[in-house]
């Protein structure tokens, strides 16, 4: 056996590491709204494929197992499916096959149209079922559906195996419903109630039957809704919640900062982009918050929503402030070694299932992330300068005051100064930062690093997180905790540079394992030392020119590891494959450096691999083998599609190729250096906003450079491009360092 990889019993240490369980036999469609998403194929059925993982879910709960469709006894035949450009509805066409009774034909296919429309409203998955009759022949029709839920919790949904499980029944509710219940073994009482309209000809507990028949250009409509909670009100007719559905979408998308460029390619990117981030920001009590991705982490993250949160900042900063106020109120207050809880420590995950509630898998409320707490930091006082909102500032610093006292005291664990992370209790992730498979973190020889292990990225994450909050600090008038932070700050990078740089392969180490010996592998994890700043000009320059050769640049991005590397592996999680997010914040490290021709190379790369991918949507991850003609990416057959910080990607790109910053209180916003890809000729930013001011941005690429033109300036903001500047130094005695400029973390 290769001593280099792990016996895949080994895989059992983490439980939660999703895995392929079958090949989905039809292609995938998927809506949510709120806390409700649902998974359906192709055709708008659930459960088609008996081991499949769709469903309608709610709050970690599948509410539905099963919802299908039957003409005459017979699965349809699919004419075309396709979900709205705003992700609000799912039409689903279809036709009958021929259909033969003794041996003689008595439909002909292509007689009926069945057109499915779904949408997902208030907790409640309406459908409605037309079926018109294009033949010259009266015909006799029996329109069916399906339905069950095993109410499996989504860990259940992902593989893992119960050794005991609640009591599920079912009961037909009057003429026109079913009530699907179950009692769970946390004596919580979770129900799907589903509504029919008209009444079917036949209910049963686990079917709807309607005996149609349709004269030559008769048509039929059959309503239901699918309500996932134990309340007694009727849901909205299709009709009311509908209009309900459309008009809520387009009040969030009123007056948001909107980019069209000259690539039709590109505009479809972003417009897909949109959408999806327009789906997964849900509004919570805190404010509205990026839910991670679909099907596996619809809830909240610590690390997922921050990390959106930035790369959307330049141009929609609310989305941090729903981010920061949200984490804010589930900050650790205590110790618990059960969830990896600290106090000041940012939480990581959350989860409402039954397995969560009876504490079967850990996720209730986790700490389990050496780095969301930074990143935390660094997103509240990043959200401040991009704003001005210092009030909003003001009321969370006890809790960034909080995050940093964690960061000195108990994240830094041997008191080295590094923050370091080792699992509480066993059933926690075994690593925590955002490469958390269990084999992410290795030496050269391909050993699994042991803890306490010191990340390289999260050091970076600590410097910027001072550095910032000295600055913010400063502006809320505490001068003598400024200078503390800002000489921390400088301390911290200085210890990195000796601790973690690897001349010998040109790169800073991925992490200190628990003897402080260098994990010596080329890894993406070092981009991010870029991102926050923390890499001298030279290091980062070095860095740079390494992430460009073949064994790193895959020719659609960035691989999460050299094909050097012991355990690089383009098919798996975190070791040679491609994270589009992970790359957008290399990207944005590297404009921070003034390294453009990189990042037009990365963006060039990360575009023509959302060229290829189905609804131009960048998934979570793809597979890190090398591009060849002809050929488009290689999918990662469970990769979350669609991601938050994946969708973010392109609007993070654009922002690190055109160097924008921000800077309210002079009420400028400023493009450094800035540069465009050489598929966008043009590019049109409308309603970016900053104090109170809306302006029109146009860009035109000529060469190298960028001409500005303001179409617009609703305000007083100065808008200018500035050539030939390196980006602002930082707090005093870091200035070989470039800082994050006021309001971006990337120019």
């Amino acid at each position: 056996m290769d001593h280099h990889r792990v016996p895949a019993e080994s895989a059992a240490e983490t439980p939660f590491y999703i895995a392929t369980r079958s090949v989905a036999e039809r292609p995938r469609r998927i809506l949510k709204h709120g806390d409700t998403f649902a998974v359906f194929d192709s055709f708008g059925d659930i459960g088609a494929a008996p081991t499949g993982q769709d469903g309608l879910f709610n709050c970690d709960t599948r509410h539905l197992s099963r919802f299908e469709f039957a003409l005459n006894g017979h699965q349809p035949l699919l004419l075309g499916s396709n979900v709205r450009d705003d992700n609000a509805v799912l039409t689903v066409d279809l036709t009958n096959p021929d259909i033969y009774f003794d041996d003689r034909l008595v439909l002909p296919k292509d007689t009926v149209h069945v057109i499915r429309t779904i949408f997902l409203w208030d907790s409640t998955a309406h459908q409605r079922l037309s079926a018109r009759n294009f033949g010259d022949q009266t015909i006799e029709l029996n329109l069916s559906f399906a339905f069950a839920s095993d109410f499996a919790d989504l860990f259940e949904v992902r593989g893992m195996r119960r050794e005991r499980r609640g009591e599920c029944s079912s009961a037909v509710n009057g003429t026109d419903g079913v009530d699907l219940t179950y009692r769970g073994l946390d004596h919580k009482l979770r129900q799907t109630r589903l509504v029919f309209d008209p009444p079917p000809t036949t209910l049963g507990k686990h079917i709807a039957a309607y005996a149609v028949r349709l004269a030559p250009g008769g048509q039929v409509s059959i309503f239901s809704a699918a309500t996932c909670h134990e309340e007694k009100e009727p849901p909205l007719p299709f009709l009311k919640a509908m209009r309900a559905n459309l008009r809520d979408r387009r009040e969030q998308a009123a007056g948001a900062t909107s980019v069209t460029t000259s690539n039709h390619i590109f505009n479809e990117i972003l417009c897909q982009s949109a959408a999806d981030l327009a789906m997964l920001v849900t509004q919570t009590a805190e404010g509205r918050y990026p839910y991670a991705g679909i099907p596996w982490y619809s809830t909240t993250f610590g690390r997922d929503g921050l990390v959106t949160a930035m790369e959307l900042l330049w141009c929609d900063p609310s989305i941090a402030k729903g981010v920061l106020q949200r984490l804010a109120a589930f900050q650790a207050q205590t110790l618990d070694l059960e969830s990896d809880a600290e106090p000041g420590k940012i939480l990581h995950e959350m989860r409402s299932g039954e397995m969560a509630l009876l504490g079967e898998v850990p996720f209730r409320l986790y700490y389990g992330s050496v780095d969301a707490t930074p990143l935390f930091v660094m997103l509240a006082c990043l959200y401040a300068e991009r704003t001005g909102d210092l009030d909003t500032l003001r009321n969370l610093w006890p809790h960034v005051e909080a995050a940093l006292a964690w960061i000195d005291g108990p994240a830094d664990k041997d008191g080295d100064g590094f923050i370091e992370y080792d699992r509480a209790t066993d059933q926690g992730l075994a690593n925590q930062g955002w490469k958390d498979s269990y084999d992410a973190v290795f030496h050269a020889d391909g050993r699994l690093a042991e803890g306490p292990i010191a990340l390289c990225e999260v050091q970076g994450y600590v410097y910027a997180a001072k550095q910032l909050a000295a600055r913010a600090a400063q502006a809320l008038g505490r001068r003598e905790r400024a200078l503390t932070l800002a000489a921390e700050a400088v301390q911290l990078a200085e210890a990195f540079d000796r601790a973690f740089w690897r001349p010998d392969i040109g790169t800073y180490a991925l992490a200190l394992d628990g003897d402080k010996s260098q994990c010596g592998v080329r890894s993406s994890n070092a981009g991010h030392a870029l991102f926050t700043g923390i890499a001298r000009p030279e290091r980062a320059h070095a860095v740079a020119r390494g992430f460009m050769d073949r064994r790193f640049f895959s020719g659609w991005g960035i691989r999460t590891v050299a094909t050097e590397a012991a355990r690089f592996n383009p098919m798996s999680y975190h070791n040679g494959s491609v994270w589009p997010h992970d790359n957008a914040l290399i990207a944005l490290g590297l404009a921070r450096y003034d390294l453009k021709s990189e990042v037009e190379r990365v963006f060039q790369g990360l575009f023509d691999a959302a060229t290829a991918m189905d609804l131009r949507r960048l998934p979570e991850l793809f597979c890190g083998f090398k591009r060849r003609a002809g050929r488009g990416p290689t999918l990662y057959p469970v990769a979350c599609s669609p991601q938050a910080w994946a969708a973010a990607t392109p609007f993070s790109l654009l922002q690190a190729s055109l160097g924008l910053a921000f800077d309210p209180d002079k009420r400028t916003i400023k493009l450094h250096n800035p540069r465009l890809p050489s598929f966008l000729s043009e590019v049109t930013i409308r309603d970016l906003q900053l104090a109170g001011s809306r302006v029109d941005l146009a860009l035109y690429r000529h060469g190298d450079e960028v001409a500005l033109r303001v179409l617009r300036n609703v305000g007083e903001v100065q808008v200018s491009v500035v050539y030939g500047q390196t980006l602002s130094s930082g707090p005093e005695g870091a200035s070989s360092r470039p800082a994050a400029p006021r309001g971006a973390i990337d120019a």
